[in-house]
């Protein structure tokens, strides 16, 4: 009986120990301004698409006077002038 007690003594010792270790381990919540990334496959990288990269949409269809409309509904070569674009004006930060 005395072994019994010795052994669930160590198992609650262990438990305690290891908590503090897998809340540490847990991943974190991402933020919630990155919704979507896409793929730029001229360049072969990803972008986030947040409300940075929104205003810069804006700024392209204004300079290049391009009917409004969501990025998503452009055809890919209209998205591929977009991110060709895009990587010759940076953000300012």
């Amino acid at each position: 009986m005395h072994r019994a007690h010795r052994i669930i003594g160590s198992l609650f010792l262990t438990a305690a120990l290891m908590a503090p270790v897998s809340l540490i381990a847990a991943p974190r919540p991402q933020s919630a301004s990155v919704q979507v990334r896409v793929f730029d496959k001229d360049h072969n990288d990803y972008h986030n698409w947040d409300d940075n990269e929104n205003q810069a949409w804006g700024r392209f269809q204004v300079e290049t006077k391009k009917k409004p409309q969501e990025f998503s509904k452009v055809n890919k070569k209209e998205q591929s002038q977009y991110w060709n674009w895009r990587h010759d004006n940076p953000d300012k930060h």
